[in-house]
């Protein structure tokens, strides 16, 4: 394996571990960390390890690769790529462990390790992305992807030194919504957008479609992203906050029209179980928004409730990013291994083809049952019944861990 190649399947490897280690922990405790202990150690522990250790560990591997391709040009410094996979890798396992601990001090060290990671990579990808070839929705979703991971490392850090001198006071409250929403809203969802727009049509094979509908997408996301941050940053009546949310949510709108405009328009039939879910999952996460806006226009005050944090949360990180991430990944991770190792053996006797490495059947199934758990889970947080939350979540874990499972035997073949 060449060194180039070699870094990004460091970040899937290890966000592959991540996962696994997300639904283990869940199973052992029957996912009650969804619960009353949300805000505290147990709640942060498992929040950080799948936002962190994760979803952000595969999109961050997801865009040392890709980058070549979207950019046409090559990564900035790939010895920078290396420090920084080493320097976030161990400040989050270090952070995971301080929390299981509560140690102020351990968490505080680790929390500034992965940071520098961070900054490592948001530099690195600046510097490469300003040597871009070509600026387009893609470039710039990126850019501003890679921006608001930016804010939303330091917003963490300066939410880090309150808690060690208190000096913000209440505001910090209001840093903590700001940090949420800049992470979730703002890096992955301009970086999910984005991608999907060189991803899609790659694998459907689709041409001559229209693109405007990404300039309307990019426009309005970032719109309601700003106004979104800054009406919590500041404690704006929550009316400013649901403005914001109407605004993404015509972005999600003209984003999965623009979907099926390229669907539309493939190529390729069929492109496989986990491309076909991106569609259905898009879909399912707007009527969930749309939802959610129409009952928060009766009681926008409903938005900071905790169980409704909850289920926005639920929805949003495992119902939409991790789901896309999944369904991507039954593609790319196929695609990369192929490549690395039967790239140079095409047409020799006995080479397998790319399909040869992945059981379709079994993706959907996985998929299939991924999507119907996790739709059990949220009626658990929306009646409040632990005893629902405990049954169907631990189903998801392990339906989770079995499609991971058939993910990552792939490097066996």
């Amino acid at each position: 394996m060449s060194k180039m190649s070699r870094l990004p399947f460091l970040f899937i490897i290890t966000g592959i571990f991540g996962f696994i280690l997300f639904h283990a922990t869940s199973l052992m405790s029957l996912t009650a960390w969804i619960g009353d202990d949300i805000r505290g150690p147990a709640g942060w522990f498992h929040v950080h390890l799948f936002v962190l250790g994760w979803a952000s560990m595969l999109a961050m591997g997801a865009v040392y690769q890709l980058i070549n391709v979207i950019l046409q040009t090559t990564i900035y410094s790939e010895r920078l790529g290396y420090i920084h996979y080493f320097c976030f890798t161990i400040g989050l396992f270090g952070l995971l462990f301080g929390f299981i601990q509560g140690e102020i001090s351990w968490i505080a060290g680790f929390a500034t390790l992965a940071f520098i990671g961070l900054v490592l990579f948001v530099w690195n990808m600046a510097c490469t992305l300003f040597r871009a070839a070509k600026w387009d929705a893609i470039t710039i979703s990126t850019t501003c992807a890679v921006f608001y991971l930016l804010l939303t490392g330091l917003s963490g850090m300066t939410m880090g030194l309150d808690f060690a001198t208190g000096w913000l006071g209440d505001p910090h409250e209001n840093l903590f919504h700001t940090h949420i929403w800049l992470g979730t809203l703002g890096w992955f969802g301009l970086l999910i957008t984005g991608f999907s727009y060189k991803l899609l049509p790659m694998f459907y094979l689709s041409h001559e479609y229209d693109t405007r509908l990404q300039w309307v997408t990019l426009g309005l996301w970032n719109l309601g992203v700003l106004l979104g941050a800054v009406s919590l940053l500041i404690g704006t009546t929550i009316w400013l906050t649901w403005t914001a949310l109407v605004i993404i949510m015509l972005a999600l709108i003209a984003y999965n029209i623009h979907l099926l405009q390229i669907r539309n328009k493939r190529h390729k039939k069929n492109p496989g179980a986990g491309i076909g879910w991106t569609i259905y999952g898009n879909q399912l996460f707007a009527v969930f928004a749309a939802a959610l806006l129409v009952k928060l226009a009766t009681a926008p005050d409903q938005l900071m409730d905790t169980r409704t944090m909850l289920m926005i949360g639920w929805v949003y990180l495992n119902g939409w990013v991790s789901f896309m991430i999944l369904c991507y990944a039954s593609k790319i991770v196929p695609f990369l291994w192929w490549t690395h190792k039967y790239g140079k053996q095409v047409g020799k006797p006995g080479t397998p083809v790319m399909a040869d490495l992945l059981n379709e059947k079994k993706a959907n199934l996985g998929l299939t049952l991924i999507a119907c758990t996790q739709l059990a889970v949220l009626v658990g947080i929306a009646l409040n019944s632990s005893w629902v939350i405990a049954l169907f979540g631990a189903l998801f874990s392990l339906v989770s861990l079995a499609y991971i499972a058939l993910i990552a035997l792939v490097f066996s073949r």
